[in-house]
């Protein structure tokens, strides 16, 4: 299957190598020159300009892996005017929901297909098998789960249902994982401050093997300790995604009580103004997760 990735960075980037270890073509887009050089050292087909999809007259799926927000919403719009009827576009990215929901309807004016991915397992999932939750026309649906059967880990593909279904899903599980982070942080921080001689890494070591409490982020919790158990490198400031807050907002819409989420979302308010040893735990498994690097 041809595939058209647009964002060659540390998801994009990752997809792609997926997709070509199963056999798919991927041309790949980026704005920076050196990813596109380094894709082509890779094996991977590029584009130069998003403009040059229109001399491509077979049906086209184009896969968005950009920030949400204004830079995918940018090239959503310029897509609109560059694909023929019956073409497949899937944001694979963060995107609020309302705005996918938005975005399939001004598609299906012009005979376009979009599909909202929610796409989760970090770097390493997009590398070797993630987690998708995809909602869309069922149609496109079927017409692209080849594609996403061979890159998605085992079990790790479900269909959600109609538009906005697939990025709602992602924004709860993101909210979820914001709140699972928090806790992580207060219950090591608890250790970390206790009289008792704790080995922090052994302690998470323990923890992810047979516990109640054991998982991956038990798991990346110890890769991040094995490396620095002081976490004296990491930043203290935790800079918060959209999801915490567009899953309060529904919670406000929908007369759902969500207080842990809600806590998570201000705990990480809070950061901005104090350093504490759970930051340094919630940056650390961000680290891990999706390769977090501090803002400047």
């Amino acid at each position: 299957m041809k595939i058209y990735l647009v964002g060659l960075g540390k998801m994009g980037y990752n997809l792609a190598l997926n997709m070509k270890d199963h056999k798919h073509e991927v041309v790949g887009f980026d704005t920076n020159q050196e990813i596109l050089s380094r894709a082509k050292k890779d094996g991977i087909k590029t584009l130069v300009n998003l403009d040059d999809l229109k001399s491509e007259h077979a049906r086209k799926i184009i896969w968005v892996m950009l920030p949400a927000g204004k830079i995918t919403n940018s090239v959503l719009e310029q897509l609109k005017s560059l694909l023929s009827p019956r073409d497949i576009v899937i944001d694979g990215g963060n995107s609020k929901y309302t705005d996918s929901v938005k975005q399939a309807k001004e598609f299906k004016g012009k005979d376009v297909l979009f599909m909202d991915v929610g796409t989760s397992g970090g770097t390493y999932g997009a590398r070797h098998g993630a987690s998708f939750m995809v909602g869309g026309d069922y149609t496109a649906y079927k017409a692209i789960e080849p594609l996403l059967e061979d890159i998605a880990a085992s079990n790790g593909l479900l269909y959600t249902g109609k538009s906005g279904s697939g990025h709602y899903l992602k924004i709860i599980h993101n909210a979820i994982l914001h709140s699972e982070m928090q806790v992580l942080g207060e219950g090591f921080d608890l250790l970390h401050s206790s009289p008792f001689d704790y080995d922090l890494k052994d302690v998470a070591h323990n923890w992810s093997k047979s516990a109640v409490i054991r998982g991956w982020l038990m798991d990346l919790m110890y890769d991040a300790l094995t490396k620095n158990a002081s976490l004296d490198d990491v930043d203290t400031i935790i800079h918060s995604s959209s999801a915490c807050a567009d899953a309060v907002k529904a919670a406000i819409e929908y007369n759902i009580p969500v207080p842990t989420i809600g806590i998570s979302l201000v705990m990480r308010q809070r950061t901005q103004t104090s350093d504490t040893f759970s930051a340094r735990i919630i940056n650390s498994l961000r680290k891990e997760v999706g390769g977090y690097k501090p803002k400047a």
